[in-house]
């Protein structure tokens, strides 16, 4: 079988300011966790429809992430809960552009997708006065009750519909850590489907269906620290945890 990377030099190219429409920073997603092994046969099936991202000659590019939380992890225990309405608060490096962003993102009750971002420096241990303005005005939090709750990275593909239908990101073999240790998922691909309206109509949600493979809604913060940490509550999201030990883990 071929490596992916070797499939993924047959799509063309397209450049981050020609993919500004499809941003996205307002969306509906949907989440997709399988099995590294399946990702060559999606890749082949999409190659005619979809280009890939590339930036200074890089395709598979690195991500780093450190999220925040409260002591009380009200935005690990919201997401848990099923409760709409919620944020995510973190730092993202982009390693391919040496650039990083203070992130907040917020589920809406509409299950929209919703990302806000600033510059940030994300060596910093604390936060800037305009970043704790940044936090206060975007999201329900005060920058000084939260705390580094957990870092991670992983390697992404970006396909861009040739029409600019949609966006896809592939997350492949993301490492986790916190004070409690480290878990590393070599095998596991996390795939998220974007779309500004009507994910249905997507060629993607169909190629997905014909090859069996299931949306998993589990964000990749969540599982890291339910992972790390077992005395978190985590009953809603064992089904998914499972899943990832006996397919993934073993």
């Amino acid at each position: 079988m071929s490596d992916f990377k070797t499939i993924l030099s047959d799509f063309k190219p397209v450049s981050l300011e020609e993919i500004e429409e499809v941003k996205l920073m307002n969306r509906i997603d949907r989440k997709y966790w399988f099995h590294i092994s399946k990702l060559n046969q999606i890749l082949e099936f999409t190659l005619a429809d979809y280009d890939v991202l590339e930036i200074n000659g890089l395709r598979l590019m690195e991500y780093q992430t450190t999220y925040f939380d409260t002591p009380e992890n009200t935005m690990y225990l919201k997401h848990h809960n099923r409760k709409l309405n919620r944020h995510k608060v973190r730092q993202r490096k982009y390693v391919s552009t040496n650039s990083s962003f203070l992130e907040i993102k917020l589920k809406t009750n509409k299950k929209r997708t919703i990302k806000k971002r600033i510059a940030a420096d994300f060596e910093r241990t604390d936060f800037s006065n305009t970043e704790m303005n940044f936090i206060k005005e975007k999201s329900m939090f005060q920058g000084d009750e939260l705390y580094s709750s957990l870092n991670n990275k992983f390697n992404r593909i970006t396909l861009i519909h040739k029409n600019k239908l949609d966006r896809c990101t592939i997350d492949i073999s993301p490492k986790f850590w916190n004070n409690n240790g480290e878990v590393k998922f070599d095998n596991l691909v996390v795939f998220e489907l974007k779309r500004g309206r009507s994910l249905k109509s997507s060629p993607m949600v169909s190629l997905l269906r014909k090859l069996q493979i299931r949306q998993r809604g589990l964000s990749k913060y969540c599982t890291g620290r339910a992972m790390l940490e077992p005395e978190l509550k985590q009953n809603a999201f064992k089904p998914r945890l499972r899943f990832l030990n006996k397919e993934v883990l073993n």
